[in-house]
């Protein structure tokens, strides 16, 4: 398929028999379409940015580039997530104050028992757990990052970090009058990271013991829990000069501005059903955390989902639909003249048998997929006369 770079989609909307999209300069159509821009198109910075004093320069992440650029004064790194606290760690690292206001976060080891946490995650079966197994699917699309960098041989969570000497405040609450106002939480809030994280070795040390693995590997431990400063502030007035620079370290969101199409909910989060877009049929989403597994939510995940919605995009974006007509057996759908028109083709390696077929617009066809005979769908047609299945579905 051709490739095009430097390109800019500005609209997406739905046309009959498909979509169309405005890029560049040019309108494109096409049968179906995958949204891939990912999660992290812009930060997420919360309201309470705006009542921070005028004389103090804001960043985000994507703003940031090393703490040679910034303000002399110390720094206030708001989120305790992967981006935070590597922030607070090198910024602090430049000889810098820095203080970290801490909310929920996520607290694992970047090794445990010799190997790394994502060879736990995966052999656990954690990272396999499909979203439609998952009790709280909501709180889990929407859990921090964990504490983790790429180093092996790093530790990051809130002890180094104390232990360098950044300060760790609680979750940034309010700014008020210029003074920003913390939790009283933090223990509470560092104590249910150090129990989740615990849990979470449980499990590993438990599927290591049942698949025979104890000798193997050393002895099972645990991490020091997280130490929290009874001195931790509570206030800090922005207004003092003792901080120059607030650096918002609070996630990202994806930006859908230009989907012309009604499929997001009140949050403007796309609707759908693990990659399949609800109410637009041809229309698939990648690159969202806990799409189909828990493994989406990193970039390794990536590879199931395409392969995963690749079959099923093939199916609506194909000439003919790749489909077999069982509609003899109904009222729905009538061969004209009792004349059925087979095609072969050969897709994946496996040989399938097309018909075009007479429908009639409003009604429901049985289709039978040609790769699997077992699994029926229906062909919702919108349109009176010979043509292609449209608007799959499979139960």
């Amino acid at each position: 398929a051709p490739v095009r770079t430097s390109t800019t989609v500005h609209t997406l909307r739905t046309v009959s028999q498909g979509f169309e999209i405005g890029a560049n300069d040019d309108l494109l159509r096409a049968r179906a379409v995958v949204l891939a821009t990912g999660a992290c198109s812009r930060p997420a910075i919360p309201g309470i940015a705006d009542a921070v004093p005028e004389s103090i320069t804001t960043l985000t992440p994507l703003t940031y580039r090393d703490p040679g650029r910034l303000p002399h004064g110390g720094v206030l790194v708001v989120g305790a997530s992967a981006t935070g606290i590597q922030l607070a760690a090198e910024i602090h690292a430049s000889g810098r104050p820095v203080t970290l206001a801490a909310g929920e976060h996520v607290r694992l080891p970047r090794r445990y028992r010799s190997r790394d946490i994502f060879w736990w995650l995966e052999a656990t079966g954690l990272l396999g757990e499909r979203y439609d197994e998952i009790d709280d699917l909501t709180r889990a699309r929407h859990l921090p990052s964990p504490q983790l960098t790429g180093n092996p041989a790093a530790i990051t969570d809130l002890n180094a970090l104390a232990a360098r000497g950044v300060r760790i405040a609680g979750r940034l609450g309010r700014i008020a009058d210029g003074v920003a106002q913390f939790s009283g939480s933090l223990a509470n809030t560092c104590a249910l990271a150090d129990l989740k994280m615990n849990r979470f070795l449980n499990r590993a040390d438990e599927w290591a013991t049942a698949s025979g693995l104890d000798d193997e590997l050393p002895p099972p431990h645990r991490f020091e829990p997280t130490r929290v400063d009874p001195r931790a502030p509570l206030e800090l007035d922005l207004s003092s000069g003792e901080i120059t620079t607030v650096l918002w370290a609070t996630g990202f969101r994806p930006d859908h501005s230009w989907l012309h199409i009604p499929v997001r909910d009140r949050t403007g989060r796309i609707r759908h059903d693990g990659g399949v877009v609800t109410g637009a049929p041809g229309l698939y989403v990648l690159g969202l955390p806990v799409l189909r597994t828990r493994a989406s939510t990193y970039i390794h995940g990536a590879s199931a989902d395409t392969e995963a919605l690749a079959g099923r995009a093939a199916f609506v974006s194909a000439p003919f639909g790749l489909l077999t007509c069982s509609a003899r057996y109904g009222p729905a759908c009538q061969p004209r003249r009792g004349a059925w028109l087979p095609l072969v083709t050969k897709w994946r390696r496996v040989q399938h048998t097309r018909h075009t077929h007479w429908c009639h617009s409003g009604n429901v066809c049985p289709v039978h997929d040609a790769a699997d005979p077992r699994r029926v769908g229906v062909c919702r047609s919108r349109r009176t006369g010979w043509g292609r299945h449209s608007a799959v579905s499979f139960n």
